[in-house]
């Protein structure tokens, strides 16, 4: 059991460096925003093609923040990690990164992304002020789920922080955001 525990915790370490490596490697800042820039522009697209009402919940924020590419690996246990864009007014305010590790029963790989929308200005401004953010510790926070009308109702948000977790296919509502992290990047946005 203890070699299990080792390799997986050295499959871990190997797997979250992997995209750090590649990060570290591309010197050209231009080249990571708009790389970043065309993968939050699709990721937007994909949402709200996927996933009725969720433009309207978008129209309503006072900020988006966007991840659309987040990598989870884990075999018992897991990370993910992801690197997004802050929207507001629809345009880029700042870039920000996510990273997180779960324990339990798992094995593989799997790719989604996130959008976190951000109902009302203090909540952004909360978030903007903030050193670092621990998504799932803050109640504010919900995981949105199709409704029974299959798709989500604008009228219905109730929190400050709407967090909408997708892959290719619409919403994985199932999925829990405890243990993930949110930090700024050293990235900056052009002028």
């Amino acid at each position: 059991m203890r070699r299990l525990v080792q390799t997986a915790f050295a499959f871990l370490g190997i797997a979250c460096l992997v995209p750090g490596l590649a990060t570290v490697a591309r010197a050209d800042a231009g080249a990571d925003r708009a790389e970043i820039e065309r993968e939050t522009d699709a990721a937007l697209g994909r949402l709200y093609a996927s996933v009725k009402g969720s433009e309207d919940v978008a129209k309503q924020a006072a900020g988006i923040l966007v991840f659309p590419e987040i990598f989870k690996v884990g075999f018992i246990v897991g990370g993910h990690r992801g690197d997004g864009a802050l929207r507001v007014g629809g345009k880029s305010v700042a870039y920000y990164k996510t990273t997180g590790v779960s324990f339990g029963l798992q094995a593989g790989a799997e790719k989604h992304s996130m959008a976190l929308m951000f109902m009302t200005q203090e909540a952004l401004q909360r978030f903007r002020d903030s050193s670092g953010w621990d998504v799932g510790a803050d109640a504010s926070v919900t995981v949105v789920d199709v409704g029974a009308s299959g798709g989500v109702d604008a009228s219905r948000i109730n929190k400050p922080v709407q967090a909408f977790v997708y892959g290719p296919t619409g919403l994985m509502g199932s999925l829990s955001l405890e243990g993930t992290k949110i930090s700024k990047s050293d990235l900056q946005p052009a002028m």
